[in-house]
Order: structure tokens, then C-alpha cells, then sequence
């Protein structure tokens, strides 16, 4: 986490120390390349350890007992690492933001506006089937976070918002599209990425990917879209 930590608990947990940590947290296990190259791995025991303590009984009934008992570590190790539980959670939204906006981006863009929203749906719905747990945390605890931490996770969601809406509006203008209302067709069709996080299992009927091709065919028929040829 940028910015200054503060120290206590006996100082920053050693590093040797740190590879006894209990970061196998089960299959949702959240990987540590998630959390960033810069990010230390008692950070990411915790964070990934926060993330499971959020989903399971949300942020205010989290302690940051909960938190640090799960990896191991005593209450106070949590504050070396970051300022406050709050900030546990903004990076938490911050960084599942930021990897599910780059997952939503990376699909190429060809110039076919119903492959172009097949894409994007297929890579938005997919994401958050792989890292439903992340992202119930990302939807649903937003509201503890501090003013500017809300605000700037708001500007992230705004970014997600921009890039669907230009891919309806161009095939709207193209005459592949037939929708009475670009705006609400964009909550619409980003929901349903947002709404299976709240029920979907690794362990399921369909892998992300599957639902994602589901998913991404549901939303072309929503803007009337031809089905793809062959």
C-alpha cells in the first residue's frame, strides 16, 4: 500500500518469518500475483485473508483479530503493514477495480461492433466468475470506505462504465444495435458480470469462461444483435 505505515507490534514482521505465513486460504484463495510485485507477502497474506473475512461477515463485523488470526499473525501485525482496517479494504477495491478494468480493456477491438460486445461481456462475466470473492467485496462494502478512497474506486467504476457505453453507442450509430436507451442498456448489461458474484461457485456446473460465452450471446440478443456467422 503507498503512502506511510505505521509501525506497531514489535516492528515490521521479518521476512524469513513471512514464509510461514498460512496463505493457502482454500480454493478462493486469492493468487498473490493478484496484489502486485511491490506488494510484500505478509501484505498479501492479510489482504487475501481480509478479502475472505469481508465476503464471509462484511467489513464493520470484521475484526482485525479475524483478519491477522487467519494467517497467523497477532492483531497489532496488521498496523505495520497498513494504517487502518479501512485502508485494508481500499486496497483491496482499489486492486480488484483496477484487474478487472484491464481484464475488460485487453479484448482487441476489431471494428465489429457485435464481436466487439461479445468480447467485452465474455471478459467482464468471466473475471468476475474467477474472482467472485474479491468482487462481492469490491460491489458490496463500498460504503465503509472514506470519501476520497470511495471517490477515487468511483472513478475506476466510471472508466468500466465509458468502455461498454462506447461499444453500444458505436453499434447503435452502426445500425447493428437496436436499443431504445444506450444508458440504462449499459447498467443492464454491466449487471450481469456484478449480480453473479453474489451466488457463483468455482466449483459449479460452469467454468468462467463458459458463463462468460453465455453471458456475452445474452447480452447481444439484449441489443438485437445478429448471432455471429457459422
Amino acid at each position: 500500500m503507498p503512502g506511510k505505515e505505521r509501525r506497531r507490534g514489535g516492528g515490521r514482521y521479518p521476512a524469513a518469518a513471512a514464509m510461514e505465513l498460512t496463505t493457502n486460504l482454500g480454493p478462493e484463495t486469492v493468487p498473490d500475483a493478484f496484489w502486485g510485485e511491490h506488494t510484500s507477502p505478509v501484505s498479501r497474506a492479510l489482504l487475501s485473508s481480509a478479502v475472505q473475512c469481508f465476503a464471509r461477515t462484511g467489513f464493520h463485523a470484521t475484526t482485525t483479530r479475524d483478519i491477522t488470526a487467519v494467517v497467523g499473525l497477532s492483531p497489532g501485525s496488521l498496523y505495520v503493514h497498513f494504517p487502518s482496517k479501512e485502508a485494508v479494504l481500499f486496497q483491496i477495491a482499489r486492486t480488484g477495480h483496477e484487474r478487472a478494468l484491464e481484464a475488460l480493456t485487453s479484448p482487441p477491438d476489431d471494428g465489429d461492433a457485435g464481436l466487439r460486445i461479445r468480447r467485452l461481456v465474455a471478459a467482464h462475466v468471466s473475471w468476475h466468475a474467477r474472482h467472485h470473492t474479491v468482487a462481492r467485496v469490491c460491489q458490496y462494502e463500498l460504503a465503509a470506505l472514506e470519501p476520497d478512497h470511495f471517490a477515487e474506486v468511483l472513478a475506476l467504476r466510471q472508466r468500466f462504465s465509458a468502455v461498454v457505453h462506447t461499444a453500444v453507442e458505436r453499434g447503435v450509430r452502426d445500425g447493428v444495435f437496436d436499443v431504445p436507451d444506450v444508458d440504462r442498456t449499459v447498467r443492464a448489461i454491466l449487471s450481469l458480470g456484478v449480480d453473479l458474484v453474489r451466488w457463483y461457485r468455482l466449483d459449479g456446473a460452469d467454468s468462467p469462461e463458459t458463463l462468460g460465452e453465455s453471458y456475452a450471446e445474452l447480452a447481444a440478443r439484449m441489443l438485437g444483435a445478429a448471432s455471429p456467422a457459422g
